[in-house]
């Protein structure tokens, strides 16, 4: 990594005028003044094939994240540090579910081969989702389809676009309608997207302060509740366990999860199995929210809800507990409820219409990475670093809202490149990606994986436990 953090009293080193009003951005969304004369964050856009501002997001949103632990650790006694970050690594961190690897093993399939753009009958786009057996089998009786693109593709054919997005959203599935940035703009959810705050920190309740005492590491001796599926929720607690908190990763036997991101996202986590639709796996729940600092949910709205799950549930169990939750288009609005994926919010939003338009493609096209989900990770991982901040000096409990919907309205917000050079950057090669890797035993088997890419001097970024396959801990907080 080339990034040089800068001595505490030198000037900032943010080399990109975007990124230092990207992070500008983030911290006045939660309200927060943090001094950046310790951070440095070197180089800039464009990182990988796409005129978004990829390297931006990831860099101001991960580079908030510094910030706040560093404050976290200063006020439990810990010395100021120099936190530092190369843009070039987000090409790495923001792909890691990509480049995880079994070694000597199959590789890991993320994406459905039935998953992907179909043309409607309107001559429109429609984009399914169907990388869940449960989507997947839904969508093609809907459909009244075979397991085929090209059958897919007759079906869909059928059907206006708009119909058929109804229709999935009525059944409960997950398509998206290409539109035009125009188009998101003037659709109602598209304004409660864009109209929201980037991060919301809501104090629920009283309690007393919990400040917290000296430690090796900044977020040592915190206890974090994951209940989360895909790439943001996880990312958010990942990135707590690797600046020391111990995290504890439920989920159930008959819950699908996608093995490849399941090993990614579970660095540093302690995961077990936990039947919430028993009434014992609903009091161990409750038994474990009762010594919890955090609670990071990541299921679609209203999920959790049926178990009981809720903020004020919660906070009343434990007045000092911080309420983390990830909805995909946000918390108002006529979508408010639905599930959705990155790739969805990329459709619908008009990113995949313009990433089309760049190269001149008659297709939508996604972006080279899921730069929603891990920008809405490292977000809802800062607001909950700050949210504990404030337990830590006012006390309280408190909510944490973040959404894909508008992560993506505020990816848009940072403008493109205008360079079409952009558009031809090669890929990351091996060697480009190898200072970012590491190889290393464990319940998945040795796999090779992608590091965290933040620097801190005093307390380097690590995972403390290998990932491991949901079942391998009991429901219980480890040791």
């Amino acid at each position: 990594m080339t990034a040089s953090p800068p001595q505490p009293n030198s000037p900032p080193a943010i080399e990109s005028a975007a990124t230092r009003a990207a992070l500008a951005d983030i911290l006045a969304a939660a309200g927060e003044n943090l001094a950046t004369d310790g951070l440095t964050i070197a180089g800039d856009d464009p990182i990988l094939p796409s005129r978004f501002r990829i390297g931006t997001a990831g860099a101001a949103a991960i580079g908030a994240v510094g910030l706040t632990v560093n404050a976290l650790w200063q006020a439990r006694g810990g010395r100021r540090q120099r936190i530092g970050l190369d843009v070039a690594a987000i090409r790495a961190a923001y792909r890691s579910e990509r480049h995880i690897q079994a070694i000597g093993g199959a590789p890991f399939r993320i994406w459905d081969p039935v998953s992907g753009f179909y043309r409607t009958a309107d001559d429109r786009f429609i984009q399914l989702h169907l990388n869940q057996p449960r989507l997947k089998a839904g969508a093609l009786a809907l459909l009244g389809a075979a397991e085929d693109r090209a059958a897919v593709a007759r079906a869909v054919a059928t059907w206006p676009g708009q119909a058929l997005e109804d229709a999935f959203a009525a059944a409960g599935l997950t398509a998206g309608l290409v539109r035009t940035p125009d188009e998101w703009r003037a659709h109602p959810q598209g304004q409660a997207a864009g109209g929201g705050p980037l991060v919301e920190i809501v104090k629920l309740g009283d309690a007393p302060a919990k400040p917290l005492a000296a430690a090796d590491r900044p977020l040592a001796g915190l206890r974090v509740l994951d209940l989360t599926h895909l790439i943001a929720g996880p990312l958010c607690s990942r990135t707590l366990a690797e600046h020391g908190a111990t995290v504890l990763r439920l989920s159930a036997p008959h819950l699908f999860n996608h093995y490849g991101m399941a090993a990614d996202m579970g660095h540093g986590k302690a995961a077990a199995h936990l039947d919430l639709r028993e009434p014992a796996g609903r009091a161990r729940l409750l038994a474990l929210v009762r010594e919890a600092d955090v609670v990071v949910q990541g299921f679609r709205p209203g999920a959790m809800a049926r178990h009981g799950i809720t903020p004020e549930a919660m906070t009343a169990v434990n007045p000092s507990l911080v309420f983390t939750t990830l909805s995909a288009y946000g918390p108002t609005g006529p979508w408010r409820e639905r599930p959705g994926f990155d790739s969805l919010v990329q459709s619908v939003s008009g990113i995949a219409h313009d990433v089309a338009r760049d190269f001149g493609l008659a297709e939508p096209k996604h972006l080279p990475a899921q730069a929603i989900d891990f920008t809405a990770g490292y977000l809802g991982a800062f607001a909950t670093l700050v949210a504990l901040r404030r337990r830590a000096r006012a006390g309280g409990s408190y909510l944490v809202r973040y959404s894909l919907a508008r992560t993506g309205v505020w990816l848009q917000s940072l403008g493109r490149l205008a360079d079409p050079a952009a558009l031809a950057l090669a890929e990351p090669t091996t060697a480009d990606l190898a200072p970012y890797m590491t190889e290393t035993a464990t319940g998945y088997g040795r796999l090779r994986y992608v590091t965290p890419v933040l620097q801190m001097s005093e307390t380097p970024p690590r995972w403390a436990r290998p990932t491991a396959p949901f079942g391998a801990d009991p429901p219980a907080w480890p040791a």
